[in-house]
């Protein structure tokens, strides 16, 4: 089997990645895997390898966008790119393609917000700050419905999660 990418050595190395019961298929000799950068595997990613590999296949060369369509004038990204692709090309992009950003984000992920990826289990552990001004929100909006249970529930978790902080500072 040759090189999905040189199309002259023996592969050696087989990737395969399975996203939304797709499953994405690379081979690549020793020499290509090592240039991608697939035997470091802090720099190493297979979407990108598999996004770097298509546009070689495709001539290197963007589509002619459509008429009236968003185009990043520092990098060429059309707004259609974005949406194949979910990356951006420069960090323009994030200014040219402002306006609509918020609708793409939501249809393409969970949210517009990143909020990293520290499991859920240990999140209130790392950001208590956080957590208070989800708690205080909480109170206010408990305070205008006339909730007063659940009003004085979250003032006395509010309470203890200052004295916590206050423990461990």
């Amino acid at each position: 089997m040759l090189c999905s990418i040189c199309q002259k050595n023996e592969a050696k190395v087989h990737l395969t990645q399975i996203v939304d019961d797709k499953m994405q298929k690379i081979d690549l000799c020793e020499e290509c895997s090592k240039a991608k950068g697939v035997t470091d595997p802090a720099g190493f990613s297979l979407a990108d390898l598999l996004l770097g590999l298509g546009a070689s296949q495709e001539g290197e060369a963007r589509p002619a966008s459509k008429p009236g369509e968003l185009v990043c004038g520092t990098c060429g990204l059309s707004q259609a790119d974005f949406k194949k692709s979910g990356r951006f090309g420069c960090p323009q992009c994030y200014t040219t393609f402002a306006e609509g950003l918020p609708a793409m984000l939501k249809t393409m992920h969970k949210g517009i917000r990143h909020v990293g990826k520290t499991p859920n289990a240990f999140r209130p552990r790392k950001d208590p700050a956080d957590q208070l001004r989800t708690l205080n929100r909480r109170l206010e909006k408990a305070i205008q419905a006339e909730n007063f249970e659940e009003a004085a529930q979250l003032r006395d978790q509010i309470r203890a999660l200052k004295q916590q902080a206050a423990t461990i500072s």
